[in-house]
């Protein structure tokens, strides 16, 4: 079944195309705390901007919220070097990493919404509704 999955699905990881030109063009550089596995090209023949390419390869569910900032940073070449060759120092203000609660039962519910009864505040007079003459 995980098979049939990586053939047909993107959302479960890597396609079998996406494993295949990975494996074949880039060179693996780590993995963070959520089994994401990240990876470079051996060389930039196939850059868009003459720079390596980069990937990751998602553990379960492909969501870009699952990638934790110091890996996001050196996805988007804002740091040279990865993680696991020069750790991304973090600040004492800065808060853990948290995904994407969108659509979970975790997700924020402002006061008025239909999933929390649909009652808010009524209107602060400032408005008045327009009615023909």
């Amino acid at each position: 079944m995980n098979f049939l999955k990586s053939i047909f699905t993107w959302w479960n990881g890597a396609t079998i195309g996406a494993r295949f030109h990975i494996g074949r063009r880039g060179v693996y550089v780590g993995q963070d705390a959520n089994g994401n596995r990240y990876f470079e090209a051996k060389d930039n023949s196939d850059s868009y901007d003459g720079r390596k390419r980069r990937w990751v390869i998602y553990e379960g569910y492909a969501d870009a919220s699952k990638v934790t900032p110091d890996w996001h940073g050196w996805l988007h070449y804002t740091f040279a070097e990865p993680p696991t060759v020069e750790p991304f120092l973090i600040k004492a203000w800065e808060k853990d990493h948290l995904p994407n609660m969108t659509g979970t039962i975790h997700a924020y519910r402002p006061a008025g919404a239909l999933s929390r009864g649909g009652e808010r505040q009524k209107a602060t007079g400032d408005y008045e509704a327009w009615t023909p003459k």
